[in-house]
């Protein structure tokens, strides 16, 4: 019997958060709590193309190393997880718009890193999907279509960073003291998520202390829209799994039934 999964909103983070334990091992502990997926698909800040795309979808799925600066040893990195073809071919027939795919398009951080801490066995199908858009009520409205694949036992993640004002960060330390504005944001988030306030949180741009500092670009905050729009009961309160700051950015992750 497959189960339904639930839906998640994850800080991804960047290659050295597989050397943080801690953050590691919340990531691990929480996977561990889930039934084991049928396929995953993750819906990454970092790739947004226009229209609707799915990435690769052949045995081997490739990795894109599309980050710079670090380490060599970060560029070494393998996660071979399967293909996932037949949810490609599924999300195809449950869209209204057109989906194109890029078969050849490999995973990028902000997929296989979170994943080779949740999933380290790279045993179960992963595949991406790009965000066509920034608009926040498009975005839960693919939610809301992709929603029927929990039922099948797909894991639907949406991979961002809940503050990531890069520019603005003056401490790079893990545990470097979080600005004012990656503060705000955070707990303004979180009481907004508790009260079930999607109108609000969909207004974030206007609504949201600690803006435009926190996400001076929206990448990071738009796949929760997409989250949110898969959950069963979108007002509900989500399950928070993991809080906190990461070199001053706010971690908070959770899960939607």
């Amino acid at each position: 019997m497959t189960t339904k999964m639930p839906a998640l909103y994850i800080g991804h983070g960047a290659p050295p958060l597989l050397e943080d334990e801690l953050w590691s091992g919340e990531l691990a502990n929480w996977s561990s709590k889930l039934a084991k997926p049928t396929a995953i698909l993750v819906i990454s800040a970092h790739w947004e193309s226009a229209p609707l795309t799915v990435g690769a979808t052949d045995p081997g799925v490739p990795l894109i190393y599309d980050f710079g600066g670090f380490a060599p040893h970060y560029y070494q990195i393998q996660y071979p997880a399967p293909g996932a073809p037949e949810l490609a071919k599924r999300i195809k027939a449950m869209m209204s718009e057109p989906v194109t795919e890029q078969p050849n398009r490999g995973l990028d951080h902000g997929a296989y890193i979170p994943l080779m801490k949740m999933y380290p066995d790279a045993d179960i199908p992963v595949l991406q999907m790009s965000i066509p858009t920034h608009d926040p009520a498009k975005l839960f409205d693919i939610g809301k279509k992709l929603a029927p694949l929990r039922d099948e036992g797909v894991l639907i993640i949406g991979s961002g960073f809940l503050t990531h004002g890069l520019p603005f960060l003056r401490e790079f330390r893990i545990e470097a003291t979080p600005p004012g504005w990656s503060t705000e944001f955070d707990l303004w988030a979180k009481e907004v998520l508790e009260r079930g306030a999607i109108d609000e949180l969909m207004d974030y741009k206007r609504l949201a202390p600690g803006m435009p500092y926190a996400h001076p670009t929206v990448e990071h905050f738009a796949p929760i829209f997409i989250t949110l729009g898969a959950a069963t009961n979108s007002e509900a309160a989500p399950e928070t799994q993991i809080d906190g700051y990461w070199m001053g950015l706010a971690k908070r992750s959770f899960q939607v039934a």
